[in-house]
């Protein structure tokens, strides 16, 4: 009987269980979406009831799929858990009730709030010891509005403030372990990167008490074990980190300089940068990756971070907005069918502009309109802008690191176009790699539960099991190239701003 692992992706969209087999047989997986809510604008939540629902309804398929197969063994050894990052889930630990819907990473109604601590000159202690910026994209700011807004500023003393992790490892141990692993906690704008701990002086700036949040472990470790009563006992949870960090532990990218893109919702470009933590630089986040054991024993990785809002949402736009296309499958054919952009430009800034950009305030702008314009253009404009938005991240990373990418890894929904990897290739001038198995995000979570249960003995180990599918070189000229990318910067450039003091940005 063969040993696997469970990963839990509870993504922005929908909750994906995962086995990955010791034996490296290929995976079984099971996938449930749940319901966007967007109350106004500028506003976006979650059901925190609807997507436990989603774990445990895929959790239970999966197993019936292994028990049924009949090879392997009928519960995991352990289970990893990859999520959303930012998005922020409060409950009474007591009753397990949550506290409204969460607030997910691309929800704006703090972007008063950041810019009011950025104008009081408080931008630099965050940067110095969070290696982020002032945004309301982290968690801090949501947890502060939480207070505000639901409870007058007069919380309840069982309320537990935490990212969407700490809600499913909570409900995983029937409310005995309330922990989160330092990746997803270096996101919520109150942990110093420096000594993998909550800081009281940005606990006092922010406005959260710190007896509200989790406990904060390592990546790779137990955790805890499942005790609830919708699922198998006894499993231990053991591999934890926020989607994008799991996404570059998944791709291989142990060494410094190795750097991955996933195009999922949004586009999100990680570089390992070992295991000193960089000063802050300009357009970039500096994140941890992940810690493997505690204490002084601890071996920490931190990366170099381009976050990009809107990528693969933009393709949703299309379908369930515009009705341009039935189904994301249809883009690339339909982008391919246009020889060129026909002088189009989409700046899907939905939510704002992310690296390097840091622009809450921005929105989304088509240019380039004529009379000539067609269905083929705008999806061919909407797939450039992917790769014109990972080439502005890219270009900030290698400047501030002083170390070029020379290729890149690429994971995530949209990866499977073989236009947008090529257009990848001609705007960042080097190899984009795809790998045969492009679900990293749950893969690198399964990894790091399997490592701390000794399912694969060591980072050797992990990095055979990396294969790549396909490769994609540089076809167009550099002038060709940066011609491109020269009229992208001025469409981005009228997108800036738009929202500024509207009250659908507040």
């Amino acid at each position: 009987m063969t040993n696997w692992v469970l990963a839990i992706d509870a993504g922005t969209t929908g909750v994906r269980c995962r086995a990955v087999f010791a034996d490296d047989r290929p995976s079984v997986a099971s996938y449930r979406e749940f319901t966007q809510h967007f109350p106004r604008p500028g506003w976006v939540e979650h059901d925190t009831d609807e997507i436990w629902a989603a774990v445990v309804e895929t959790f239970g398929e999966l197993l019936a799929r292994i028990a049924d197969d009949g090879t392997s063994d009928r519960l995991p050894v352990a289970i990893g858990i990859t999520n959303q990052r930012e998005t922020v889930v409060a409950w009474d630990r007591r009753t397990g009730r949550p506290f409204g819907r969460a607030i997910v990473w691309q929800d704006r109604r703090t972007a008063d709030f950041c810019r009011r601590l950025e104008t009081d000159g408080h931008l630099p202690v965050v940067r110095r010891t969070t290696g982020l910026v002032l945004d309301p994209y982290f968690s801090g700011s949501k947890m502060r509005w939480i207070l505000d807004e639901r409870f007058a500023g007069s919380p309840p003393a069982d309320l537990a403030l935490g990212t969407v992790d700490s809600w499913l490892i909570w409900k995983l141990t029937a409310g005995r372990v309330f922990v989160t692993d330092v990746s997803n906690a270096s996101r919520t704008m109150l942990l110093d990167i420096t000594t993998r701990a909550w800081s009281d002086e940005l606990s006092d700036l922010i406005g959260v008490p710190l007896r509200h949040l989790p406990e904060v472990g390592p990546s790779s470790g137990r955790l805890g074990v499942t005790a609830c009563d919708e699922l198998p006992s006894g499993i231990p949870v053991s591999g934890v980190a926020g989607d994008q960090q799991a996404a570059l532990f998944g791709q291989a990218c142990f060494e410094p300089g190795a750097t991955k893109n996933t195009y999922g919702t949004g586009s999100f470009v990680l570089m390992n940068v070992g295991p000193t933590c960089p000063p802050p630089v300009d357009g970039l986040l500096t994140t941890i990756a992940w810690t493997f054991g505690d204490g002084s024993s601890a071996r920490t990785a931190y990366a170099y971070e381009g976050a990009i809002f809107v990528t693969g949402a933009a393709i949703q736009w299309l379908r369930d907005g515009l009705g341009i296309i039935a189904s994301a499958s249809e883009i690339g054919p339909l982008a391919e069918s246009a020889v060129d952009n026909g002088g189009l430009f989409v700046v899907p800034a939905f939510t704002g502009l992310g690296s390097p950009w840091w622009d809450p305030w921005a929105r989304g702008t088509i240019v380039g309109i004529t009379r000539g314009t067609t269905r083929s253009h705008l999806a061919r404009a909407v797939v450039e802008s992917m790769a014109l938005q990972v080439r502005d991240a890219v270009d900030a990373m290698s400047g501030a690191s002083g170390v070029a990418v020379t290729d890149l890894r690429v994971d995530g929904g949209a990866s499977v176009m073989d236009l947008l990897l090529s257009l990848q290739a001609d705007q960042l001038g080097i190899v984009v790699r795809r790998p045969v198995d492009q679900e990293t995000t749950a893969l690198g979570a399964a990894l790091l539960a399997g490592l701390a249960e000794g399912v694969w003995p060591d980072l050797a180990g992990v990095a055979a099991r990396w294969r790549q599918e396909s490769e994609f070189h540089p076809s167009a000229d550099r002038a060709t190239a940066d011609a491109l990318h020269r009229d992208w910067l001025r469409a981005v450039e009228r997108s800036r701003s738009w929202a500024e003091g509207a009250d659908d940005a507040s």
